[in-house]
């Protein structure tokens, strides 16, 4: 099975890595990973996102492991559109968060549109940091929380010693 999935990924955090698992459960895996030019428009918040290659090195990284574990192979490709690779090739399945499901249905339409059977969507809920609050790359770069969802010592009443 072909598995899509697309993201910034920055930083990686547990609940990138939740989809990452599903997805490599599923099938062989192609991650569009966003542009410097779309990163931005993809964004709810402004906030900095490090640059393409910067965060590529970093997802391979994280592929690595889960391709290693599940005997998969992935593919890191470009993602210049919001409904990106998807909506363009082959696939099998699309994994998305909860924050996206209704972006995969667009992409599904635009495969219908196209000839392409729609994809399964697999829509991976969020993985909750001790707050109960989600994980969030936005949180994590405020310094809230960590990658693991661990909040931070100014957030949780602990006094920083260095």
């Amino acid at each position: 099975m072909k598995v899509a999935l697309g993201g910034t990924f920055d930083p990686v955090h547990d609940g990138h890595r939740s989809l990452f698992e599903h997805a490599f459960e599923l099938g062989d895996v192609t991650v569009g990973l966003t542009s410097d030019e779309l990163a931005p428009k993809t964004r709810t918040e402004d906030r900095y996102v490090r640059p393409f290659a910067e965060r590529k090195t970093d997802l391979a990284a994280e592929l690595d492991e889960f391709a290693e574990r599940y005997d998969r192979d992935y593919e890191i490709r470009t993602l210049e559109k919001p409904t990106g690779i998807a909506s363009e090739e082959p696939f099998d399945y699309l994994v998305v968060s909860p924050e996206t499901a209704e972006g995969a249905e667009r992409i599904n339409e635009i495969r219908r549109e196209r000839g392409f059977d729609p994809l399964s969507i697999e829509v991976v809920d969020y993985e909750r940091a001790a707050d109960g609050d989600i994980i969030s790359s936005t949180r994590i770069v405020r310094g809230e929380i960590d990658e693991h969802g661990n909040l931070t010592p100014e957030r949780d009443g602990r006094e920083r010693t260095d």
